[in-house]
């Protein structure tokens, strides 16, 4: 069974097709990521680069660590819950994929930032 599937077994269908979805974006770029568990939470490495997804209590999150990666999305995207390093996705919302992937090859490609 696939670090995904292990993760997303006790979840609900839509929180499963959420996370599926982020997985899907992240290993659609980068399809020679390392994907771990390391930090608790899928976790995708791609040299010093990483993004992470986690399952949290009222929404799904796409980590990176660094405002830099997330703040174009906020600017764009002010209805959605973001943190300093991350992006917090309710089942509700409508996901602004291209966006996502800029967020995802930002972290990844400007790990330093």
């Amino acid at each position: 069974m696939s670090i995904i599937a292990e993760y997303t077994a006790e979840l609900s269908k839509e929180r499963q097709d959420l996370v599926t979805l982020l997985h899907a974006q992240i290993m659609g770029l980068y399809p020679n990521a390392i994907v771990s568990m390391k930090y608790k939470m899928p976790t995708y490495e791609v040299a010093d680069g990483w993004v992470a997804i986690a399952n949290q209590k009222n929404y799904v999150s796409l980590y990176t660590c660094s405002a830099t990666h997330v703040q174009p999305f906020k600017l764009r995207h002010p209805e959605i819950k973001a943190g300093k390093g991350c992006i917090n996705f309710k089942t509700t919302d409508t996901l602004p994929i291209d966006d996502i992937r800029s967020v995802i090859s930002h972290a990844i490609e400007n790990p330093k930032a």
